[in-house]
């Protein structure tokens, strides 16, 4: 293939797809028509020789080829938009600017505080606005620009560049007069006695309840609560118990009213990231507020004690 016979617009309509994993949604993304989006991805695999993307369930996948492609032609893109938009430099002592993030309620527990903290004293007119996003659209959020970073274990979100911040593992989280608080020995329980409890699950953190399923205990599950905020207050009162980031159960005050408890899970580490859209990554507001995320969070952790 020559490049210099290539229409570049056939690469941005290639990206698109690839973060799309849909050719009519990437229409729709271009304001092309279905016929014209077809059309031009014929063109591109005549040229590259290659088919790019099979279909699949609810779209298509790309192939070997794509994959290896997908990277050279994110970063192209991306210089490319950056010496076009040649943005005045960042001042975060002066900027007002708006930082948008994807943050479960669990998340913004966990990193909100510090960060509001780090921008109060390093850029005190910058805006964080903070919302959960679905799975699904935080690849496209991110290439759009209405979504700056995406913070979290987010196993399914693929085409974007990230780097891990910190491992993490769940817990089993109980009431001090919880009767296995009382007679565990050990801070360590089994399968066993795990199906023994009645679990309260967090429906904006489905992670505790596919562990659960996977152990098959879903019908020991007695209450499902919207969010985090009414844990401490019904595991003080009742005999439930939770499975929760170990980062979080730890905050939760005051610390002689709970028990920590190693659950015997097989799956029980995961791991959590900052994305965000290779696209944007030079623009000079992104690349300061990375740096301040990356030295603010990146492999937080403490002591279990």
């Amino acid at each position: 293939m020559d490049i210099k016979s290539l229409d570049l617009n056939l690469l941005r309509l290639f990206d698109t797809i690839y973060r799309l994993r849909n050719i009519s949604r990437a229409a729709e993304a271009l304001g092309l028509s279905q016929p014209a989006t077809s059309q031009a991805l014929t063109r591109l695999r005549l040229a590259m020789n290659d088919p790019l993307f099979q279909r699949a369930p609810g779209g298509v996948k790309p192939t070997a080829r794509a994959d290896r492609l997908a990277r050279t032609v994110q970063e192209g893109l991306a210089l490319l938009e950056a010496g076009l938009e040649e943005e005045a430099d960042f001042d975060p002592r002066t900027s007002s600017a708006e930082l948008r993030l994807h943050l479960t309620d669990i998340g913004e527990a966990r990193f909100l505080p510090r960060l509001m903290e780090a921008l109060g004293q390093r850029a005190p007119l910058v805006k964080v606005h903070a919302q959960t996003w679905a799975p699904e659209a935080i690849p496209a959020g991110l290439e759009e620009g209405k979504l700056h970073y995406a913070i979290g274990f987010l196993p399914t979100v693929a085409s974007t560049a990230r780097i891990e911040l910190l491992t993490d593992r769940y817990l089993l989280l109980l009431g001090s007069n919880h009767p296995l608080a009382k007679r565990a020995s050990a801070n360590v329980v089994g399968t066993e006695e795990l199906a023994q409890l009645d679990f309260v699950a967090v429906r904006s953190h489905g992670e505790t309840l596919r562990i659960l399923q996977a152990l098959r205990l879903e019908h020991r599950v007695r209450l499902v609560a919207s969010n985090f905020l009414a844990l401490p207050a019904l595991l003080r009162s009742t005999e439930l118990a939770v499975l929760m980031p170990r980062e979080i159960a730890l905050n939760f005050e005051p610390r002689a009213s709970f028990r920590l408890i190693e659950p015997g899970l097989p799956l029980r580490d995961f791991t959590v990231s900052l994305h965000w859209s290779r696209r944007h990554e030079r623009l000079p507001l992104l690349r300061w507020t990375r740096a301040l995320l990356l030295d603010l969070f990146c492999q937080l952790e403490r002591p279990l004690a």
